[in-house]
């Protein structure tokens, strides 16, 4: 029994290095700040809105007061659980405006902005576990004040002007650089605060901060504060937003928000609704450890999860491989023992419960595999049957058609018996007032003809 025990424990006691991939989607929408994590090794993801945004135009002489059009932000992990590669791009229709005595405007259709770039998480704060304190009440539900030290990422990207429709014209090929923050104040309440330096070495660069209030309600749903300042040679602009976001399953999420918008002496607004979807292509790296806490390694390596040319392969690099050739010595008068090492570096005794939990399996497998197999006959019965509904709700679809077609048909024809009816009527009609007509202008002439004789 103990031996039992002790195999479930070290069963038990497995250990993950991920430090970035989380169970449910992490979505940076419906902000525009961006969280210095990364979405995690194996994680494809894409996050969308449709927006449209309106000021009026004043101040400068050329500005962009309407869009409307579709963010998509792709994110990806790769090599490394702290990296992260992203694309950012927009399709949106634009309303260009030139400001001087008059004003005069035009409407073009592109992409609104290119962006590739990669951030890489830098470090890590550790907080105080207040679960472990029970000394102290006030420790225990006290604020850790190092919650003010922030989880640190580094940005870098490069833009690509020259296929925009911005009015600015930044042409080329331009860098971006940024620092990201996040303080996560509680298990409720985090705030994500961006720093850019943007379109490097171009005529206009740009200086650029957000700050993003983030607070859970609930499993499902959240809300969000933030505002946005944009600095440049030509303009400042800035925004304050508020919006939610609804986690539909672990691998979607629907969100919108709305903002004020501020450039220069001008007032406008803009509004989204987007979805961030993810495909889950992770896999979790483990240590394996045994019941006394030791790290286990396979010295044989595990060639089942390969494919035929991959065992292939092994197996000829294997030949040419120098194998070690261990001497036994033996005494005088000991007979040789057929010693077989144990992969895993341990030898275990045979016993009776060894001998007890292999029973313990074929009997498990054995009603597995019988509730496979009454599950199966189950399934198959029920979609016979399904099947046979559905046959038998065609056929009656196919009946009650073919019986409106009659029916249609019938009713087509009277209408063009009942047409004909009227049609003959009326030619009855017309045909005897001209007779009545005829005869009426006879009577006239013979009246005529009288009184001229007269």
């Amino acid at each position: 029994m103990i031996k039992r025990i002790l195999s479930i424990l070290s069963l038990l006691l497995v250990t993950s290095v991920c430090a970035q991939y989380t169970d449910v989607i992490n979505s940076n929408r419906p902000g525009f700040s961006e969280s210095p994590y990364s979405v995690g090794v194996g994680i494809y993801q894409l996050e969308s809105s449709v927006f449209h945004r309106k000021f009026e135009a004043r101040d400068p002489l050329f500005s962009n007061p309407r869009a409307t059009g579709i963010d998509l932000h792709y994110r990806m992990g790769l090599f490394d659980e702290k990296l992260e590669f992203n694309l950012t791009t927009s399709l949106q229709s634009s309303k260009f405006a030139f400001t001087n005595v008059f004003q005069s405007s035009y409407s073009e259709f592109g992409i609104g902005q290119l962006n590739i770039g990669a951030k890489y998480l830098v470090y890590i704060p550790k907080y105080d576990d207040k679960g472990k304190e029970i000394r102290s009440w006030n420790k225990r539900h006290g604020f850790d004040w190092k919650r003010w030290i922030p989880h640190v990422a580094v940005y870098a990207g490069v833009n690509f002007g020259s296929i925009l429709n911005d009015f600015h014209a930044r042409g080329g090929v331009t860098p971006k650089v940024g620092v990201l923050l996040q303080n996560e104040f509680s298990n409720k309440l985090n705030v994500v605060t961006n720093v850019y330096y943007n379109y490097i070495g171009s005529f206009s660069p740009e200086l650029s901060y957000v700050v993003t209030g983030t607070y859970n309600f609930n499993d499902k749903w959240s809300g969000f504060a933030e505002h946005q300042a944009i600095f440049n040679n030509q303009e400042s602009q800035s925004n304050l937003g508020l919006g939610a976001a609804y986690l539909f399953n672990q691998n979607l999420q629907i969100n919108s928000s709305i903002r004020a918008t501020f450039q220069e002496e001008s007032l406008g607004y803009y509004t989204s609704v987007g979805v961030s979807y993810r495909l889950n292509r992770h896999v979790d790296q483990f240590e394996e450890l045994d019941e006394f806490g030791n790290k286990i390694e396979d010295d044989e390596k595990q060639t089942y999860n390969k494919g035929f040319f991959g065992r292939l392969w092994d197996k000829i690099t294997g030949v040419f491989k120098k194998k070690d050739k261990k001497e036994v010595q033996l005494e005088e008068g000991v007979e040789p023992v057929n010693t077989k090492e144990n992969p895993r570096g341990r030898v275990r005794q045979k016993s009776i419960l060894d001998d007890l939990t292999k029973e313990d399996k074929k009997a498990k497998k054995k009603t597995i595999k019988e509730k496979n197999k009454a599950s199966k006959k189950k399934k198959k019965a029920e979609e016979k049957e399904k099947r046979k509904l559905e046959k038998a709700k065609e056929k009656e679809a196919k009946k009650k058609a073919k019986e409106e077609e009659k029916l249609e048909k019938e009713i087509k024809k009277l209408e063009e018996e009942l047409k004909k009816e009227e049609e003959e009527e009326l030619n009855k009609k017309y045909k005897e007032e001209k007779k009545k007509k005829e005869e009426e202008e006879k009577k006239k002439k013979k009246e005529k003809e009288e009184k001229e004789e007269k």
